[in-house]
């Protein structure tokens, strides 16, 4: 049998919600952490919407720029935390279900996932691809440190198919502060996936950020705030803080060798080379040794 035709979401609800001068409660908080200049053309490069009653819409748009879903979600205007409060309603929801509720969508309509930004990846061919947990991490580090491209799995258990589309590009997974043992597990078992799980938080974090079940922009803002972390406005290189998990094929070390190194491995040497600190000694074609 022919596979069936993939379910999407029609172009017009995505190009009517991503209003990136309107108001929503997350893009409140965002403006205390990034200039406004940046805040609009992130959110114009991730095609994030708002709803009416100042929600934030992160849809998932694929490599082909068809919109798979977009998840609707509430925030609180001053902390830029989720709101997870029992008594809200509506806390998460989805476009597709509330398309469908409104028989905008097939009954027969059903839902395949992609990546969050998935859709950046043409216009980054070889860049790092950093990939966390949350789509509001993705988009605040994609302010701070935009020399990765930033992707979102949307959960911790979702490390799985959705990734196939990340083969032949060089991965740093950045899981929050309790899911590096199970996203570590994960990527092992993800076969043809150039995939480094960062231990970055899992070595570092305090008993206190455990507690608050950090991820790696909370620990980035902390950083902004309290002075270590310097805008990339004022430092296009890496940030201080995270320095070893820059961008590996820029590497000086790893330009010296790239020549000898098959193009389909330079993406593991350059990882490796960047997670052990390793620097070339000798630099020679083999006929020569």
């Amino acid at each position: 049998k022919e596979p069936k035709p993939l379910c999407t979401i029609p172009s017009e609800y995505v190009t009517r919600s991503v209003r990136p001068t309107a108001y929503s409660h997350l893009t409140h908080f965002l403006q205390t952490i990034i200039d406004p200049t940046t805040l609009q053309n992130i959110l114009n490069t991730y095609r994030i919407g708002i709803t009416k009653a100042g929600d934030t819409i992160f849809f998932q748009i694929d490599t082909q720029g068809r919109c798979r879903t977009g998840k609707i979600m509430k925030y609180d205007p001053a902390t830029g935390h989720r709101i997870k409060d029992e008594n809200t309603p509506s806390k998460v929801t989805w476009v597709h279900s509330v398309l469908k509720s409104r028989k905008a969508l097939a009954e027969d309509w059903q839902l395949t996932q992609c990546l969050f930004g998935e859709h950046l990846l043409s216009k980054c061919p070889g860049r790092t691809v950093a990939l966390v947990e949350s789509e509001k991490t993705a988009v605040i580090c994609s302010a701070l440190m935009p020399e990765y491209v930033w992707l979102a799995t949307g959960g911790k258990s979702q490390l799985g198919d959705k990734l196939n589309v990340l083969k032949q590009r060089t991965i740093v997974a950045f899981p929050d502060v309790d899911g590096y043992q199970e996203w570590k597990k994960k990527a092992s078992e993800l076969p043809g996936l150039r995939i480094t799980v960062s231990d970055y938080l899992e070595t570092t974090a305090t008993p206190e950020e455990r507690e608050a079940h950090i991820d790696i922009a909370d620990r980035l803002i902390a950083q902004l705030r309290d002075g270590t972390l310097v805008p990339p406005e004022d430092c296009p290189t890496e940030t201080p803080a995270l320095s070893h998990y820059g961008t590996p094929l820029e590497n000086p070390d790893f330009l010296q060798i790239a020549q000898y190194i098959s193009p389909e491995y330079q993406g593991v040497v350059a990882v490796f080379m960047d997670e052990l600190g390793l620097v070339p000694i000798d630099v020679r074609p083999a006929s020569q040794n």
